[in-house]
C-alpha cells in the first residue's frame, strides 16, 4: 500500500514525507519529537518500556494524541531504529578500500552501542530510513575504487552489517549474564566442560579444552570481546582482499 507520495507509508514517515493531519487542532509534536522521547525511554529503561502510553507520559500527553503522529508502536520502533544513528564518517579519500571499510565498521559498532537496546529491535526488511541509508552509502564508497560489480559491494557492506549486529547483540547479552552471574564465567564453566566434553563425541572441542583456553578465574572482558571481535572482522576483510585478488 502507499500513499500519496507513491511511497510506502512507513518509508514516507521515515523520510519526513507524509502530509501532515489536515483535520483538527494544529498539532502540538512533530514525528520527531516522539521519536526523540521514545528512544529517551529505551536509553533510560529498556526497549521493554516502549510502549505508546509510556512515551506519552514522556512527552506529557495522551496516548492517543501519539497517534496522530505514529500509527502503531513497531512504526515508532523503525523510527527509532533510524534515529538513534551517528551520522556517518568522513572516509579516506585515497581509496584505500581496507582502511575505509574499517572504520565504517568501528564507528557503526560505536554508534549502536550507545543504546544497548538497539541489537533488540527486530529486523523487518532493508534498510529505508536516511540514515541507515546514508551509512549504506558510506560503506559502498568505500568500495568505490574496487573491481567489484555493483551487487558484489552490496553483498561485502551486508555481510559488514550482519556482523556488527551479531557482535553487538553478543556483547549486550554476555555483558547482562556476566552482571546477573559472574560465576558461570568462571572456573565453574571449565570444570563443567572438563566432565561433560566426550573426546570420541566432540573431540575438536575436546581438544580446546585440554589445551586450557577455558581455565581461566574470569572468562567474560569487555577488551576480550573487543579484540575477538577486530579478530573476526580482519578475518572477512582478509577474504574480500583474496577475492579482489582473484577478480585482479
Amino acid at each position: 500500500m502507499t500513499d500519496e507520495t507513491g511511497l510506502p507509508p512507513e518509508i514516507a514517515l521515515l523520510w519526513g514525507l507524509r502530509e501532515a493531519p489536515r483535520r483538527g487542532r494544529k498539532p502540538s509534536l512533530t514525528v520527531q519529537d516522539v521519536t526523540r522521547a521514545a528512544i529517551e525511554v529505551a536509553d533510560a529503561e529498556g526497549l521493554g518500556a516502549v510502549s505508546m502510553a509510556r512515551v506519552a507520559k514522556q512527552l506529557g500527553n495522551s496516548t492517543m494524541a501519539l497517534y496522530r503522529y505514529v500509527e502503531s508502536k513497531e512504526s515508532l520502533l523503525k523510527l527509532m531504529a533510524d534515529a538513534a544513528l551517528d551520522d556517518p564518517p568522513v572516509l579516506p579519500a585515497d581509496g584505500d578500500w581496507r582502511t575505509g571499510l574499517t572504520t565504517w565498521t568501528t564507528c557503526v559498532l560505536e554508534s549502536l552501542r550507545k543504546h544497548p537496546w538497539y541489537s533488540r529491535i527486530p529486523l523487518h526488511g532493508p534498510p529505508a530510513g536516511p540514515r541507515n541509508l546514508a551509512w549504506f552509502d558510506s560503506g559502498l564508497s568505500a568500495l568505490a575504487g574496487t573491481p567489484l560489480e555493483e551487487g558484489e559491494k552490496v553483498g561485502v557492506v551486508m555481510g559488514l552489517i550482519t556482523l556488527v549486529h551479531g557482535q553487538l547483540r553478543f556483547s549486550v547479552e554476555l555483558a547482562e549474564g556476566f552482571e546477573d552471574n559472574p560465576e558461570a564465567f568462571g572456573r565453574t564453566y571449565s570444570h563443567a566442560l572438563r566432565t561433560v566434553v566426550d573426546p570420541r563425541r566432540m573431540p575438536a572441542l575436546s581438544r580446546v579444552v585440554a589445551a586450557g583456553v577455558f581455565d581461566h578465574d574470569e572468562l567474560y572482558d569487555e577488551s576480550d570481546v573487543d579484540e575477538e571481535f577486530t579478530f573476526g572482522l580482519n578475518l572477512y576483510l582478509d577474504g574480500v582482499a583474496a577475492y579482489l585478488a582473484r577478480r585482479a
